[in-house]
């Protein structure tokens, strides 16, 4: 059985800075993209920044130049770094990553979510 498990929210003033990680754990055959998401209140869960399985990345307009995603394929892990947060930045993040099992599967994963809130 495959988890995501995520760390690294908080409370942080307007400025600041947070790392989340998430790691990856369980049966797994092969990682293809990994991404994360956010959820604030009353909003639909929207993309935030994605890595292939390359290296090639994609980020929301809103969080360009800001927000660094990165992955370790080794651990597995994948990072948000989170830089001159904003108080619009407040939602709760969640890790995802599209996992194989066996060859022959291919599905979404999703963390728990973790919740990141910035104070103005």
């Amino acid at each position: 059985q495959v988890q995501l498990v995520e760390s690294g929210g908080g409370l942080v003033q307007s400025g600041g800075s947070l790392r989340l990680s998430c790691g990856l754990s369980g049966s797994i055959f092969y990682i293809d993209t990994m991404a994360w998401y956010c959820q604030a209140p009353g909003n639909q869960r929207e993309m935030v920044a994605t890595i292939s399985s390359s290296g090639n990345t994609n980020y929301a307009d809103s969080v360009k130049g800001r927000f660094t995603i990165s992955r370790d394929n080794a651990k597995p892990t994948v990072s948000l770094q989170m830089n001159s947060l904003k108080p619009e930045d407040t939602a709760v993040y969640f890790c995802n990553a599209v996992i194989s099992t066996t060859p022959y599967d291919r599905r979404d994963y999703w963390g728990q979510g973790t919740q990141v809130t910035v104070s103005s």
